[in-house]
């Protein structure tokens, strides 16, 4: 968004805070951005850190107690940090001028491109989301989206471009699924699907369909989540490689078992299954799908099997999961761990589902876990309250629970 867009945003966050409309202008947007503003007023920090997601601190301004410490800091710091977050600067993206001052953009200015993109799932994998991952994403689209239009490029380097634009937007979307921020993910679903659609990319429409049908799953519009499941089913990429098929059979599997429909969802997990073993796993493709591998589709396939009341398989599978996840995926590993424990629960299991889930409970004062994980931290917390209240390992559960999420 624009800074005097910003401001109109805050102001109306103020206005529900204080009962009057607030007065920030762009010029105090532009005075943050460039460090002249460090430490905003309380009640701008507040609707600031409600609009974002984050502390005054992780947006990049510093309390006074901590200039003292660090006198010598330089008040443009921010913009530096920014720069070097984003992992990019203008000089490095944009295209060098030809003879006659006609700046073109090549395949050249594209890799750079790939390999920021590889570099932020990467940090996405390692558990490095929120909005942090989301803002970085963000601002790597705009440079290509600026590479867009500040030169002449062939067709063949425009939709790359526009590719590469639509997957660091899709990353953002990702990242606000993940956060569980529904309306900054729907923004960016509608962003991204427009540059997908430039691109004619038809495996970024598959990845782009999977985030929208997780994020209707979320807001339980499951009819929304069937048809987004069954459109990335139906994408022309999953006629040509079978891991595109696997996976987009696998993530509809979970949708059909969520709204009821056990056999289909058997025949669908399946059919996933079989195309995996179809897939040539050595062939190259895109950063974002290496998450894929038998590990995950055991998750998923897990998932399915909890949907219907399969809880002794869907235990199996998460054990399969984790003994073969990498290392690198350690999301993903506290993730299927939560659904670990829930299965054991629901089994009645009690105690060896405490025992799985105590180590994922945020430290005292340390970091939240991401949205997703720390909603399923309090369905497991609601749970096991109900199935053995009052029960010696309910009581340990409680006491480190409430110690861990206290002030989440």
């Amino acid at each position: 968004m624009g800074q005097a867009d910003l401001a109109d945003r805050l102001n109306h966050r103020i206005g529900v805070l204080t009962g009057q409309p607030g007065k920030l202008t762009d010029r105090h947007i532009r005075n943050w951005l460039t460090g002249k503003t460090r430490w905003p007023q309380e009640r701008q920090r507040k609707v600031l850190e409600e609009e974002f997601g984050a502390t005054a601190e992780e947006l990049g301004f510093t309390p006074p107690a901590a200039r003292e410490r660090s006198p010598s800091e330089d008040p443009v710091r921010r913009r530096t940090i920014t720069a070097a977050t984003a992992s990019l600067t203008a000089a490095a993206l944009l295209p060098v001028s030809s003879a006659n001052g006609t700046a073109r953009v090549g395949m050249s200015d594209a890799d750079r491109l790939e390999r920021n993109f590889a570099e932020l799932i990467q940090a996405d994998n390692q558990g490095a989301g929120g909005i942090k991952l989301e803002t970085r994403a963000l601002a790597h689209m705009q440079h290509a989206k600026d590479l867009l239009a500040v030169g002449h490029a062939t067709e063949r380097v425009r939709r790359r471009l526009y590719y590469l634009a639509a997957a660091f937007t899709g990353t953002a979307l990702w990242a606000a699924v993940e956060a569980q921020k529904p309306e900054r993910a729907q923004s960016h679903l509608q962003s991204a699907m427009t540059l997908a659609g430039y691109s004619r990319s038809s495996e970024m429409h598959l990845r782009l369909w999977g985030h929208a049908a997780l994020l209707s799953f979320q807001q339980q519009n499951m009819h929304d989540a069937l048809a987004a499941a069954e459109a990335g089913k139906s994408a022309a990429v999953c006629r040509k490689d079978a891991l595109f098929r696997s996976l987009a059979s696998a993530r509809l599997a979970g949708v059909l078992s969520a709204v009821g429909e056990d056999a289909a969802a058997l025949r669908t997990l399946y059919r996933a299954e079989k195309a995996y073993e179809r897939a040539q796993l050595d062939d190259e493709r895109p950063a974002w799908m290496s998450f894929f591998d038998d590990a995950e589709l055991d998750g998923l396939a897990a998932l399915v099997m909890g949907r219907l009341g399969r809880h002794d398989e869907s235990e199996a599978r998460l054990h399969r999961t984790l003994s073969r996840l990498r290392p690198e995926f350690r999301r993903n590993r506290a993730y299927y761990s939560i659904h670990l424990a829930l299965s054991q629960l629901a089994q009645g299991e009690a105690e060896q589902a405490v025992a799985t889930a105590l180590p994922l409970l945020p430290a005292k004062g340390g970091p939240p876990p991401p949205g997703r994980n720390l909603k399923l931290l309090r369905t497991f917390d609601h749970r096991l309250t109900h199935l053995a209240a009052g029960s010696p390992v309910v009581i340990e559960w409680t006491d480190r629970y409430v110690e861990g999420m206290r002030g989440l």
